[in-house]
């Protein structure tokens, strides 16, 4: 599989959305869920906003966002891929009193209209975009000034760090989706790293798209890493 390659992408979480979440908490060891609330406590959300989930997957951030504005605020979630949406309507109908619109979209062109959102999050999804720059540019266009935006993915660090990740993508990784049979699925997972943007890129790229502050945080002692971003 093509890192980038937006058909390739869509298949790919076509095929794992079923498990995508059960395999998100064995690779992590659950570790995800801490990760994501570090994004959605840094947009400092308020009753009443109305948040963007981009590349929204099987919907649990969006779900978290959703408690965060109630009430009278709303969520709009979008993938591109028709599964996990799929999935994440099927999640978000035992909560029926939070207000999510789920759409299938492309991040890189939303069609919502300018200034729509009061904040944002992208998780796991900047790295698997054909063009991770353009993505910078609409998350800026879709916020108000002065809105923040939390993008979660992959770090790509250097030297020990960087050989313990291939350990942990080679060793576990692989091995734990071969299991479930998606060995080829997640093996992609490094071949996508090595056209990732480095944490001192993100924050110029998001610099460039307008953002008035970009500060790339990694978590997981470097493995994972947050952009904090401000329009």
């Amino acid at each position: 599989m093509k890192p980038g390659d937006p058909e390739a992408v869509r298949e790919l979480f076509d095929a794992i959305a079923p498990r995508y979440d059960q395999l998100n908490d064995l690779l992590s060891l659950g570790l995800h869920r801490l990760w994501k609330r570090r994004a959605v406590l840094w947009l400092q959300a308020r009753p009443g906003d109305t948040l963007l989930d981009l590349c929204c997957g099987t919907g649990d951030l969006a779900l978290l966002l959703a408690e965060r504005v109630r009430p009278g605020g709303r969520v709009v979630a979008l993938d591109a891929a028709a599964a996990p949406l799929q999935q994440a309507r099927r999640r978000a109908a035992r909560t029926p009193w939070l207000s999510i619109d789920w759409r299938q979209g492309d991040a890189l062109a939303t069609g919502l209209p300018d200034g729509a959102a009061d904040g944002a999050v992208m998780a796991y999804g900047l790295r698997n975009l054909t063009d991770p720059a353009a993505a910078l540019v609409e998350l800026r266009r879709l916020l108000r000034p002065g809105a923040r935006a939390a993008v979660l993915d992959f770090n790509r660090p250097t030297g020990p760090i960087a050989d313990l990740q291939k350990a942990y993508l080679r060793r576990l990784v692989v091995p734990t989706a071969r299991r479930f049979g998606f060995s080829e699925h997640y093996a992609y997972l490094e071949a996508s790293l090595e056209r990732f943007a480095s944490a001192e890129l993100q924050e110029a790229l998001a610099r460039r798209a307008g953002f008035d502050h970009a500060r790339h945080r990694p978590l997981a002692g470097g493995l994972m890493g947050l952009l904090q971003l401000v329009a």
